[in-house]
C-alpha cells in the first residue's frame, strides 16, 4: 500500500515528528551532520540547554538562546500546511512534536502535544506572569518581569521532567491512532522517542532523510524530506 492510499483510508492519523519537520522552513536540526550540536561552542549546546545551566549562568544562557533558538521569522513548511489541512478534515487526530517553534499551531494545527514545550510561552518564576518570545526576543541579558523575577522559557531544558498532562494526551492519541506517521526524527531523544511504542495499528510511516532505528519495524518506510512527500500529496 502507497502513503496515498494509507492517508487515504485512515480516520484518525496522528503524526509524530521531530527537528526535521521544520529544517525546510529553515531551522536547523540538531544532531545530523550539520546541526546545531555539531557546530564548535566553547561550552556544548547540551550544557547551555540544561536546567543546572539556565540557573547557574542564566545570561550565558540566554546570548545562546536568543542566538540560536528562537528563528521567530520562520514559515510552517509544506508539512505542516499538509497536517493542519488533514486536521480541518476531520483525518488527523493529533500532532505529537518534539519541536518547540510553534509552526505547528501558526499553520493551523489545533491538537498539538509539545513535548519538549514551546518558545512561545515564558514564564516569571516569582509572580507567574506570562510573556510571548517576541518580549525575549528583543531584550538583552536576563529578561525579568515587573516583579523583579527572572523569565524562563517553558521549554523542557536537559535534566528536566516532560510535562505529565503533554504526555498522557501523547500516548492516548498515538494508542487510538489507525495510522502513525513517524517523520523528521532521529528516535535517540528518550522518553519521547519511545512513544511510538505505544502505538497498537498496522500502518506505521517513518519519513525521514536518514535511516533510524525504527526503520526494520515500519510498514512504509519514506527516506526524503518531510515537506517535499507530505506536499505532494
Amino acid at each position: 500500500m502507497t502513503l496515498r492510499e494509507m492517508v487515504d483510508s485512515s480516520r484518525r492519523i496522528v503524526f509524530f515528528g521531530g527537528a526535521g519537520v521544520s529544517t525546510e522552513s529553515g531551522i536547523p536540526d540538531f544532531r545530523s551532520e550539520d546541526g546545531l550540536y555539531r557546530q564548535k561552542y566553547d561550552v556544548s549546546p547540551e550544557t547551555m540547554l540544561s536546567s543546572d545551566y539556565f540557573y547557574s549562568h542564566t545570561e550565558e544562557f540566554y546570548r545562546f538562546y536568543r542566538d540560536k533558538m528562537l528563528p521567530l521569522d520562520a514559515q510552517p513548511n509544506a508539512a505542516h500546511k499538509k497536517l493542519a489541512e488533514w486536521e480541518r478534515e476531520g483525518k488527523l487526530l493529533a500532532v505529537v512534536t518534539q519541536n518547540i517553534d510553534g509552526l505547528h499551531q501558526k499553520a493551523g494545527s489545533k491538537r498539538v502535544y509539545e513535548l519538549h514545550g514551546s518558545v512561545h510561552r515564558n514564564t516569571c518564576l516569582k509572580c507567574g506572569k506570562k510573556f510571548s518570545a517576541e518580549y525575549i526576543a528583543r531584550g538583552t541579558g536576563v529578561p525579568r518581569c515587573g516583579c523583579g523575577g527572572v523569565i524562563k522559557p517553558d521549554v523542557v531544558l536537559y535534566g528536566e521532567m516532560l510535562d505529565d498532562a503533554t504526555v498522557i494526551g501523547a500516548i492516548d492519541a498515538i494508542r487510538h491512532a489507525d495510522m502513525l506517521i513517524v517523520a523528521g526524527t532521529s528516535l535517540t531523544v528518550y522518553p519521547a522517542a519511545g512513544f511510538v511504542n505505544d502505538y497498537r495499528g498496522d500502518r506505521l510511516v517513518l519519513i525521514n532523510r536518514d535511516a533510524t532505528p525504527l526503520d526494520g519495524r515500519c510498514d512504509l518506510v519514506i527516506h526524503g524530506k518531510v515537506g517535499e512527500v507530505l506536499g505532494g500529496l
